[in-house]
């Protein structure tokens, strides 16, 4: 049974709140790890936020979804899915950067679209942040209610070094 209406309302608005917070806090910070060599290390989310913004484990950086958020003014980059893609895409540099890790890195994406119609459009943006030779395994669904009433909203993962499990340069 779904929750009342205002119920899920509040509960979209509070995410959407965290999301934001998250972009606005992360935007330009090294990359903190914690955990030991052993476990996974995690790349914290601020002001408490229930998720890490990435984990490292096992030689794979997972990256938590990312939407169109521009961390300058902590709005979406337009209302358009071209703008917010490349914003997002770009989000998800910056979160690579911080690992020390490129594009190229990536080997696996979900992308979740408010619109399946926003399907070629998300496309052309997308392959612009890739190699030919180096796109990713991807999955694509369509989602209602994605926080701030995004467009879409993108998870990546992207592998580490394989000769020791710590981030390098790709």
């Amino acid at each position: 049974m779904n929750p009342p209406r205002p119920l899920r309302s509040t509960r979209l608005r509070i995410l959407s709140a965290a999301c934001l917070l998250l972009t606005l806090a992360v935007a330009g910070r090294p990359a903190p790890v914690s955990g030991g060599q052993a476990g996974p290390r995690y790349d914290p989310a601020p002001a408490g936020l229930p998720f890490s913004k990435a984990v490292a484990y096992r030689g794979v950086l997972y990256l938590s979804g990312e939407i169109g958020v521009d961390p300058k003014t902590g709005k979406l980059a337009g209302p358009d899915i071209r703008a917010q893609a490349r914003q997002a895409m770009e989000n998800i540099k910056a979160t690579l950067a911080r690992h020390r890790l490129t594009m190229d890195a990536v080997f696996k994406c979900t992308v979740m679209l408010a619109d399946m119609a926003d399907w070629p459009a998300f496309n052309r943006v997308y392959v612009t942040y890739f190699r030919p030779d180096r796109l990713p395994a991807r999955s694509a669904f369509g989602a209602a209610g994605l926080a701030l009433g995004g467009r879409l909203e993108i998870e990546c993962r992207a592998a580490l070094s394989e000769q020791d499990g710590k981030e390098k340069t790709r």
